[in-house]
């Protein structure tokens, strides 16, 4: 039974402590806990008695007083040794020896007895003391004393067996807590790291933080990945833990989260590698159909992109008929000679759906030695091709149409420089181009008629090389006005070769929309604020494999079928027509739709990876420009209670977000700053004024 005054232990939140019995209430002691005296309620099965009060002593008030005077030196002297402790275990379990009595009266047989506390300090002490009890009760309660086992207010040998066992668990913890505290210096020194060198659970905490920095704050860190990055000052958000990662040469600076083992991230594998190169290798020779192509070598052909363009997916001819008639023809690659469906490669298309143009790079849809050698249409050499022959009307509609498949010899790789040169001047040696233009003109009126709109404006993107980032802008010029109308035109012809035939087709549309009243776009700024008060009430397209009247547009039906290279979806537009040409049975809308619901998935997060770089890279440009001074003009609001509003900068040719006065109206002019910018935390903020 305890009494007041008795000296006791207590195992609580603290650890192990030494405490004194200051009262008692039923079930609960009053406790006078440690040197300082601390006052404790304490349930009385939650105690240790270590020594009663002599009879000749009043309760005292600390350990520190009579009768026990315990002070930190004095435990320290009565503290038994290790190898006291481990004399006393040996003692206890040789075979000779007898068993410790148990509190039954016995011992089981080859199993350690218990046995009380005071026993065990006949063997480590001198003599049988309070401090000695104490200073053994605590010796007893460590973590790295292996020998005996404290249970149930006695003391109990360690069989050899949970000795050996015990001793093997702690040096693994030991070695643990080693290898922590290494991963733990390795965050603090922020250099950079092999991960092969890591043990297997700093790699799976460098995975926890390289999943946090792609944007995943849904799964939680595990306690200890926490404590190591408070150690190195880092906090848990995704912007911290990029710049951590980029210091320990495990992310990209300019990496993009969502970019991450996606498809894109991962590279084509070498078997598909290997194919490619084989297909390179087999290019020249005939190929099934080669023999039915319309050869188309003989006219004079252009191909216009950037100088930078790799994969040259399109070209035109003009053809002189009789009576003056003028045949356009547009070429597209026809990268299906080389590429039946259903094979490896074409699998790895349809799961990247379409090429990917980052700031810093193209990611290809297909492997780059093909998508830039037989499947483009290069100068000089004989390409494959399917080619679009089409002659307007007086008034620009479409007054015969052709499709085959050919070969063509590209004449001239022109940049678009170069095209409005020529369109421009028109030389007689070449005047192809310029009546290409004049053609695509009156076809561009006749869309006009329709109800097409027309919201040419120069388009800003930011590029970048080796970290460092220019701004080029794309200006409405001549040739790439022809260039795209002609393409538009294409898709126009094929959608309604499609729907004469009742060809299943992936159709282009956008539903009808009220537009503002012509006086109040009058009333606007032309460029930029005009266009963007026009496509706020635009709906977004469709793709369906019905046709559908394509409002912006001004078309009844249209299919995007000019970049098969690059999009798989006009890939399969070649390929219903090549079936359907050769009566064969092509995919019919259920067939075509499910293929284009596989396909989604991929065009949706290439979207959204192609607009996370952008704003990667604008936020870069500003890091590098911090003092810039923009002049903008104001588009409309996006969030006007936080006066956040859209500002197109015509320096840059692009449109950002920034705050705004709260006055500001749609051609409101405005000088924009940058307050805030940190590219590895995705954070710009601008203001303007």
């Amino acid at each position: 039974m305890f009494q007041p005054g008795d000296l006791v232990g207590l195992n609580g939140s603290r650890g192990p402590e030494l405490a004194v019995i200051d009262t008692l209430s039923g079930s609960k002691a009053a406790l006078r806990v440690g040197f300082e005296a601390r006052r404790q309620l304490v349930p009385l099965r939650e105690l240790d008695a270590l020594a009663s009060l002599p009879g000749a002593f009043d309760p005292p008030a600390s350990l520190l007083a009579p009768p026990w005077g315990l002070t930190a030196a004095v435990l320290q002297h009565h503290q038994p040794s290790c190898r006291d402790l481990a004399a006393a275990w040996l003692l206890l379990t040789e075979p000779s020896a007898p068993a410790a009595a148990s509190p039954s009266g016995g011992a089981a047989a080859g199993v350690p007895g218990v046995m009380p506390l005071e026993e065990l300090v006949a063997l480590v002490a001198p003599a049988d003391a309070p401090a000695a009890r104490a200073a053994c009760w605590l010796a007893l309660q460590q973590p790295e004393q292996h020998f005996f086992r404290w249970r149930h207010g006695a003391v109990q040998p360690r069989t050899l067996r949970d000795l050996r066992q015990l001793r093997r668990e702690r040096h693994l913890e030991r070695l643990a807590r080693l290898r922590e505290q290494h991963w733990q210096s390795l965050l603090q020194q922020r250099q950079p790291l092999d991960p092969s060198s890591l043990d297997a659970q700093a790699r799976a905490q460098l995975d926890h933080l390289l999943t946090l920095a792609a944007g995943d704050t849904t799964t939680p860190l595990p306690v200890a990945l926490r404590q190591a990055l408070h150690s190195a000052h880092c906090s848990a958000e995704p912007g911290a833990v990029r710049r951590l990662l980029v210091d320990l040469g495990q992310w990209e600076p300019h990496g993009l989260p969502s970019l991450q083992r996606t498809v894109w991230d991962q590279g084509f594998a070498p078997e598909l590698l290997a194919e490619a190169e084989r297909l390179i290798a087999a290019a020249a020779a005939p190929q099934p159909g080669d023999d039915e192509r319309r050869d188309l070598t003989g006219l004079r052909t252009y191909t216009l992109d950037d100088p930078d363009t790799q994969e040259i997916d399109d070209a035109l001819s003009l053809e002189q008929l009789a009576e003056g008639r003028q045949r356009l023809w547009v070429h597209i690659a026809d990268p299906g000679r080389l590429v039946p469906a259903e094979s490896p490669l074409d699998l790895e298309a349809r799961r990247r759906a379409s090429s990917l143009y980052l700031a810093d790079r193209v990611v290809p849809m297909f492997p780059f030695p093909l998508a830039t050698g037989p499947f483009s249409l290069r100068q000089g050499q004989r390409c494959p091709a399917w080619s679009t022959a089409i002659e307007l009307d007086a008034d620009g509609a479409v007054a015969a149409v052709e499709i085959v498949r050919s070969w063509v010899l590209p004449t001239y790789r022109l940049s678009y420089a170069d095209g409005d040169a020529l369109i421009e001047l028109a030389p007689k040696e070449e005047p192809d181009l310029a009546s290409i233009d004049a053609l695509l003109e009156r076809r561009r009126r006749w869309r006009v008629a329709q109800g097409a709109l027309q919201m040419e404006q120069p388009e800003g993107r930011i590029r970048a090389v080796g970290g460092q980032t220019t701004v080029e802008i794309t200006d409405p010029t001549p040739a790439r006005a022809l260039v795209a109308e002609a393409m538009i035109l294409n898709g126009a012809v094929i959608a309604a070769y499609g729907v004469g035939e009742g060809l299943a087709l992936p159709y282009r549309g956008q539903p009808s929309a009220e537009l503002p009243p012509a006086a109040q776009l009058e009333a606007l700024p032309p460029g930029p604020v005009r266009h963007m008060a026009l496509r706020r009430c635009l709906t977004r397209g469709v793709t369906g494999v019905q046709p559908s009247h394509h409002f912006s547009l001004g078309l009844s039906a249209y299919v995007q079928a000019t970049s098969p290279i690059r999009r798989y979806a006009d890939l399969l537009v070649q390929r219903q027509l090549a079936a359907h040409q050769q009566q064969l049975p092509p995919l019919d809308g259920a067939e075509l739709g499910a293929l284009l619901d596989q396909l989604d998935p991929a065009l949706r997060e290439g979207v959204q990876i192609s607009r996370e770089d952008q704003r990667h890279w604008q936020q870069v440009w500003f890091e590098q420009h911090p003092d810039e001074r923009l002049e903008g003009v104001f588009l409309r609001w996006l969030r006007e209670q936080d006066r956040l509003g859209l500002v197109h900068l015509e320096a840059l040719a692009l449109d950002v977000a920034a705050r705004c006065p709260a006055a500001a109206e749609p051609g409101t002019l405005l000088a924009v700053q940058v307050q805030m910018v940190d590219s590895l935390s995705d954070l710009l903020r601008l203001e303007a004024r």
